[in-house]
């Protein structure tokens, strides 16, 4: 079973790998004063669950090569709201309303 995002296969190429971010509840402590902080904590919500894909784009060519990377390019999208769509890991689990975006 390969991976996919939105039922693309965009990194099936080569070797890959699947891992989840931190993840629970985003909490800020109180400052108890001169800088101080308090014992106090104060739950903001639940992190974003974030899915870091990382190994090798692999290609027959420079330009096939180039080809697999700007499939990946086109699905970010420069908006507020990007479509999310389904992230299937190689073992098929799946991640649901996931949007790509790019760390450098």
């Amino acid at each position: 079973m390969g991976s996919s995002f939105k039922g693309v296969d965009l990194f099936g190429s080569g070797p890959h790998r699947f891992s989840l971010d931190r993840q629970g509840h985003l909490v800020i402590s109180a400052f108890g004063g001169f800088g101080d902080f308090s014992p106090d904590t104060f739950p903001i919500g639940l992190v974003e669950l974030e899915v870091v894909v990382t190994g090798r784009l692999v290609a027959a060519s420079e330009t096939a090569l180039w080809t697999r990377r700007d499939a990946i390019v086109a699905q970010f999208e420069d908006s507020f709201e990007p479509t999310p769509g389904a992230l299937v890991d190689q073992a098929g689990r799946s991640f649901a309303d996931m949007v790509i975006f790019d760390y450098v």
